[in-house]
């Protein structure tokens, strides 16, 4: 019987449980999958304490996993049997097999292997939305970009740099710094040592920044408005050490009439033409070198809970993956 980890209550990581589930054919317009690598990410710590609940409990944490399709339900003609696939925010991940809807699968490419792959979806089309839709980079452009040695932030530094940015990235560690660097941060901060409202307004010259991409949210979010030049962008789109507190929207104004916005990769990828033109785009990037995932943490599925003290404790880098 196929096992999975489940919460049956919100809390801690102690609340994460490795147990059998029933796993039952698929129906119309589904398919059943074999994982074989499963993302780990900063929201599936969100849902396990309750922060962004889930619909109902006991309920399998994870929004990505790559694969192979076991079997199709009626209806299905886009995919058979073996083929390797990957979704993203299509229901639990954290499993060894489950049933997903034909709809939310994308392809994958020869040149791009399972664990890659799992971790590469929800981080790298997040990263298209921000550069691409949240404010449109351009060359010359001169951003910033916080929690640059994460997941997205890695992502996001290398594309932005594809696209001919300059890129200012927030770490915390030396170590950070230099992974940051070596994935397209021409100037990587230590938030913790210097102050990066000052080191933005020196690297350009007091104009600030036309965008800011925040993931950190309250320790961060009001400074990073400091640091955008008027009629600039404020991108939230995470908040990894806790909620952005209430502020009058005035701010906005007296700061130069700025712009703020809260996306989420939902929204860009709900139509399935969009995940697939996003996908093959991100794919492309990465099976041509533009863009390079690596996987620097690997944990058994089971073990997802050493996991999720490793990412909350800020002692990984980069993409994680889980292992069935």
């Amino acid at each position: 019987m196929p096992h999975a980890i489940r919460i049956h209550g919100t809390g801690g990581p102690e609340v994460l449980v490795w147990e059998p589930i029933e796993v039952g054919p698929p129906g119309p317009g589904e398919v059943r999958m074999r994982h074989t690598a499963v993302g780990l990410n900063f929201i599936d710590t969100y849902h396990r304490s309750g922060l962004y609940p889930l619909p109902g409990m006991p309920a399998v944490l994870g929004r990505e996993a790559a694969g192979v399709v076991e079997e199709v339900g009626n209806g299905v003609t886009e995919f058979s049997p073996g083929d390797r696939v990957a979704f993203v925010l299509a229901g639990g991940s954290y499993c060894e097999e489950s049933v997903v809807r034909a709809d939310r699968l994308v392809p994958l490419p020869d040149a791009l292997d399972d664990r890659r792959a799992a971790a590469l979806l929800l981080k790298g089309l997040t990263a298209r939305y921000l550069l691409r839709s949240s404010y449109r980079v351009k060359s010359g452009d001169t951003i910033l970009i916080h929690a640059a040695a994460g997941g997205v932030g890695l992502l996001a530094c290398q594309w932005a740099k594809h696209l001919g940015a300059t890129v200012i990235g927030t770490v915390g560690s030396a170590a950070k710094a230099e992974l940051a660097r070596q994935h397209g941060c021409d100037h990587a901060v230590l938030y913790k040592e210097e102050d990066f409202v000052e080191r933005v307004k020196q690297i350009t010259a007091g104009r600030g920044v036309p965008v800011v991409y925040d993931s950190v949210g309250r320790d961060t979010f009001e400074r990073s408005l400091d640091c955008i030049s008027p009629l600039g962008l404020m991108v939230s789109f995470g908040q990894s050490s806790g909620a952005v507190a209430p502020f009058d929207i005035g701010t906005l104004s007296t700061k130069g009439s700025l712009f703020l916005t809260r996306p989420t990769l939902a929204t860009h990828i709900a139509d399935r033409q969009a995940l697939l033109d996003g996908s093959r785009e991100l794919f492309d990037l990465v099976v041509g070198g533009a863009l390079k995932i690596d996987v620097h943490q690997t944990y058994p599925l089971r073990e997802a809970a050493r996991a999720h003290r490793d990412l909350e404790g800020r002692r990984t880098q980069g993409a994680t993956v889980l292992l069935p």
